[in-house]
């Protein structure tokens, strides 16, 4: 019998395994597919040091009007699937209030300050350092009041929280990223963010590392998850896996399975969607292009285009709308060259509704954990949170910053 069971072979996952083995846990990951072939494939792949508050619900009534109608690229949705999202966006309403998410941004700010620090040890045990570019990120923008504007609160991001930004012109972006097409007004460059060119790929290398060191990766459906005699198991492909303690790190999915033990989980599912292109050109760090919402990043199968968020059930057919719409906006500033993919990539993000990831003891369960809901910034917290969390579990400490599921409470 091993000593703990992780369920969830994504960046969080693989991260709470390696924290439990670095601790002196026997420790057996559980996932349905190969590791890191869900939403930690799909993302941007950067370790995002800059992004010291997280994204708030918009507030404006002239951006909610806009997301109404579908004029916006940001947020689209499911008509269908909204009344299921009423309370999760109630609570993200109110954690979205200008004093309470400034509080909310003290904690975020603090967990992804250290996250390149916290992944740096791991891409180093486990060989991956040939995936990683440590060329920060850029905010890219066509319009001149844009870049003022985001030039602006890139000041006050910096003067807060210690964030190093560099402005960009026009010619000094030109010159970082010769492939963009002329247009563009100029950049917010985040220097101190790195990016990953296989997201996908970095999990599995932090997998490998977690096998070599003596850990075991079983197939599994995390939905047979039982209270067992001596704690929790699981039906593997190989029959039943055991252990006094559990933990639930399954991203979007964590929330259906906690309702089996009572557990109603007010969690945000913000799906994503991306494609490959190949033969056109290529950047040095990847690219926001903020008024589109659009996401380009070279990845080692082409440069990725990534879209804004969609509000869907989890089994919902995909509707790339957004994406069309992304792919125009990047193809007006880089050459994309031919699509890799027949179809689209889609994936969805846990968020919670306070915009803090859950990690600490399921309030009601002997030996269950809770790991997830870090929304936008798995990949970027994964290693951090797990360390937090492993931490908790065996000093018996709370969390310092707290993100215990005991708050559930109060959503």
């Amino acid at each position: 019998m091993a000593d703990v069971l992780v369920l969830g072979g994504g960046m969080v996952g693989v991260a709470t395994a390696l924290a439990l083995q670095d601790a002196g846990r026997d420790v057996v990951l559980v996932d349905r597919r190969q590791v890191g072939e869900e939403t930690s494939y799909g993302n941007a792949g950067a370790i995002q040091t800059e992004a010291v508050e997280p994204y708030p619900l918009p507030l404006a009534l002239s951006t909610l009007l806009k997301i109404a109608f579908k004029r916006s690229n940001d947020v689209s949705y499911h008509l269908n699937a909204l009344p299921s999202y009423l309370r999760p966006l109630w609570h993200y309403f109110r954690a979205s209030l200008p004093a309470r998410h400034r509080a909310i941004s003290r904690t975020y700010a603090g967990l992804v300050r250290r996250a390149t620090t916290d992944h740096a040890p791991l891409i180093a045990a486990a060989g991956a350092d040939n995936l990683i570019r440590r060329t920060g990120i850029r905010f890219v923008y066509r319009s001149q009041l844009a870049l003022d504007a985001a030039a602006a609160e890139a000041r006050r991001l910096s003067s807060d929280y210690g964030v190093e930004v560099v402005l960009q012109s026009a010619a000094a972006l030109a010159v970082d990223e010769p492939h963009l097409k002329p247009g563009l007004a100029g950049a917010v460059h985040w220097p101190e963010t790195w990016s990953c060119a296989d997201p996908g790929g970095l999990t599995q290398a932090y997998a490998r590392l977690f096998v070599s060191r003596g850990g075991s990766i079983v197939k599994g459906d995390a939905a047979t998850l039982h209270e067992a005699e001596n704690g929790w198991s699981v039906t593997a492909s190989d029959g039943p896996v055991s252990a006094p303690e559990a933990v639930i790190a399954l991203g979007p999915w964590s929330a259906e399975l906690l309702k089996r033990f009572g557990y109603d989980i007010p969690l945000l599912r913000k799906r994503g969607y991306h494609r490959h292109f190949t033969g056109g050109g290529s950047l040095n760090a990847p690219m926001l292009l903020a008024e589109s919402a659009t996401v380009l990043s070279s990845m080692q199968k082409g440069l990725r285009v990534l879209t804004g968020a969609e509000l869907a059930s989890l089994d919902a057919p995909p509707t790339p709308v957004q994406l069309r719409r992304s792919t125009i906006a990047a193809a007006s500033v880089i050459n994309l060259g031919t699509p890799v993919e027949t179809e689209a990539w889609f994936g969805s993000r846990p968020c919670m509704p306070d915009m803090l990831p859950l990690a600490g003891k399921a309030p009601r369960h002997k030996g269950l954990w809770f790991h997830f809901g870090h929304g936008h910034q798995g990949f970027t917290l994964g290693p951090t949170t797990a360390r937090l969390l492993v931490e908790e579990m065996y000093t018996g400490k709370a969390p310092v910053p707290d993100l215990s599921p005991a708050r559930l409470r109060y959503l």
